[in-house]
């Protein structure tokens, strides 16, 4: 399968007309004509998995993040942005990224991290477009499986997504058992006043700073700050089964590694 024939049955899957106006998700670098037979999926295009992919013979390497934000006014081994894709490239490596538009589209990231909770009754949090007459968007809002502490729900996120640590605001301002909850994986700072309009108890996100944590405790919102790697991470083995299973494609598909880039000493 040739990467152009590829990139039509991604975006089949989450268009880019779903991304943010600011993000730059797509087809980043390489050829369209390159056949397409080993893919590696991460979740960052850091050099450990450009590296990876080099090593591999991987002919394309597929992240959630885009490597590339904004415009390159050069590509050298200069800067370690353009080092990345210059080294892409001299692998003839094809690069492509799904982020935002992954991030709300039907049955992606909004959807396996409502699931992976064991949200029921679930809405967007942010509602950013509608498809067949159901709207979709970033995150979402629902009901817990059983009514809980929010330290229990704490434990929670840890076991379903496999970390060894969250962080958590307003666990004495959110007294009691705590029944309806939203989870919005990425930077969640931008969806602390989404989270309370549509009245959650508590928020799983990441990225959450001091002052946004601890004005949201103190409007009610408990917030429990899983990371940004610690709830996207689920991008990748969604992507491998995915892209496996497309008809006629027989691709082999590897996964990065999974690590996350912050320790706790």
């Amino acid at each position: 399968m040739r990467c152009r024939e590829l990139l039509e049955r991604l975006e089949e899957l989450a268009p880019g007309e779903y991304a943010c106006e600011w993000d730059n998700p797509g087809f980043l670098a390489g050829r369209g004509e390159k056949e397409i037979h080993k893919v590696l999926v991460a979740l960052d295009a850091a050099d450990e998995a450009v590296e990876q992919a080099v090593e591999e013979k991987a002919d394309l390497l597929l992240t959630h993040h885009p490597l590339i934000f904004k415009a390159l006014k050069r590509v050298n081994d200069q800067d370690f942005v353009s080092r990345r894709i210059l080294r892409l490239i001299q692998a003839d490596i094809c690069y492509v990224a799904m982020h935002t538009n992954f991030d709300s589209a039907p049955g992606c990231m909004a959807d396996l991290a409502a699931e992976r909770l064991g949200l029921l009754s679930e809405e967007p949090l942010q509602v950013t477009g509608e498809k067949d007459g159901m709207a979709f968007g970033i995150g979402k809002v629902g009901r817990l499986e059983r009514a809980m502490s929010v330290r229990e729900l704490a434990e929670l996120v840890k076991e379903r997504f496999g970390l060894p640590f969250v962080t958590v605001y307003g666990m004495d301002q959110v007294k009691g058992a705590v029944s309806r909850a939203a989870v919005s994986p990425g930077a969640g700072g931008g969806m602390i006043a989404h989270g309370i309009a549509k009245k959650a108890q508590v928020l799983v996100t990441g990225d959450i700073g001091h002052h946004s944590g601890i004005d949201a405790a103190a409007q009610g919102m408990a917030i429990i700050d899983a990371g940004h790697y610690g709830l996207e991470h689920i991008f990748m083995p969604f992507m491998k089964e995915y892209l496996e299973k497309l008809p006629g494609a027989d691709l082999q598909v590897i996964m990065e590694e999974k690590r996350l880039p912050v320790q706790v000493i």
